[in-house]
């Protein structure tokens, strides 16, 4: 009779490693989800930060462009 306990209490504890195992492999895919969002919102700050400069850039460049179509267009027409 005492060998009828025996694989009761491996197999409870093959049950519980099993457990274990698939709860750390919950836990890493957690983790790494949470490294892809973070990476995420750190991409996306980083492009909020730079808008601004976008924006002034852009908008020289625009300048220069509308200048330069001005000077040819008085080069054109002028004496």
């Amino acid at each position: 009779m005492a060998d009828t306990s025996a694989p009761a209490s491996s197999l409870d504890m093959a049950e519980q490693v099993a457990r274990v195992m698939r709860s750390l492999e919950e836990t890493q895919k957690f983790v790494a989800e949470q490294k892809k969002l973070i990476a995420e919102a750190a991409k996306l700050e980083r492009d909020r930060s730079l808008a601004p400069w976008q924006l002034f850039t852009a908008g020289g460049a625009a300048a220069a462009a509308f200048f330069g179509a001005g000077a040819a267009f008085v080069k054109l027409l002028g004496p």
